[in-house]
């Protein structure tokens, strides 16, 4: 299988002097089409900003970064912006939805961002809806929802189109156990269909849907398994 997403010893400092923060200390990674990688590790271990790295949403200080062969360092702002439309799909821990659009209007916008007409965008952006069993809320606006609600929203967003790399940082924290195993199921069919993934969590129990999982102390990887079983085996957890 193809790697779609390769860290080749990347490095990512935040703030200088002696209030640098050393958040990835040289981290290479590949994730294959077909794979699921849960990654865990105590708070402050650079678990998200490893996920901003690998979406293009930050730069690595040095290493090189690569989507489907394409080192992001080479793109011009445009371009960065297309293949994050195209090819990733985030689920931020903070939803970023748009509350001025409704829930399929927020699920579409990628696509139209891409240039895909609305008529063509909507009745793929209500199959992801219905996806998250949000069927007869694509009008809804994100303040007339529940946290579980926009959470599932949000995620739906991250997988409509044809996205080849989901990147999901603790995708089910305001959901409920049964909706969260529904959107875990979700994003592992994604994975059996071909896309990679990268799931940022500090629960055992949804580490054990992934193929490996790798664990981050300091801004390094200490260790990688196969799937999670067991409670015990967490480390500290993230808060």
């Amino acid at each position: 299988m193809n790697a779609v997403l390769q860290l080749r010893d990347v490095q990512r400092t935040h703030g200088t002097g002696e209030a640098a923060v050393h958040a990835l200390a040289g981290i290479t990674l590949d994730v294959l089409a077909g794979e699921l990688v849960a990654v865990m590790g105590p708070s402050g271990s650079g678990k998200s900003t490893l996920l901003n790295l690998a979406g293009g949403l930050d730069a690595p200080d040095a290493g090189e970064v690569l989507v489907e062969g394409v080192a992001l360092s080479t793109l011009r702002r445009r371009e960065l912006a297309g293949l994050r439309r195209r090819s990733v799909g985030y689920v931020f821990q903070a939803l970023n939805l748009l509350p001025s659009l409704t829930a399929v209007e927020n699920v579409a916008l990628p696509l139209e961002l891409d240039g895909l007409a609305a008529r063509k965008a909507r009745p793929l952006a209500e199959a992801a809806l219905a996806e998250v069993e949000l069927d007869g809320y694509a009008d809804r606006f994100p303040d007339e929802m529940s946290g579980g609600q926009q959470q599932r929203v949000a995620i739906a967003r991250a997988l409509v189109g044809q996205r080849r790399l989901v990147l999901a940082d603790e995708p089910t924290g305001a959901l409920d156990s049964v909706t969260g195993e529904a959107v875990l199921r979700l994003l592992r069919a994604r994975v059996d269909a071909g896309a990679a993934a990268v799931l940022v969590t500090h629960e055992a129990r949804h580490a054990a849907w992934a193929d490996r999982v790798v664990f981050l102390r300091d801004g390094r990887i200490v260790d990688a398994s196969g799937p999670l079983t067991q409670p015990e085996q967490l480390l500290e957890p993230a808060s």
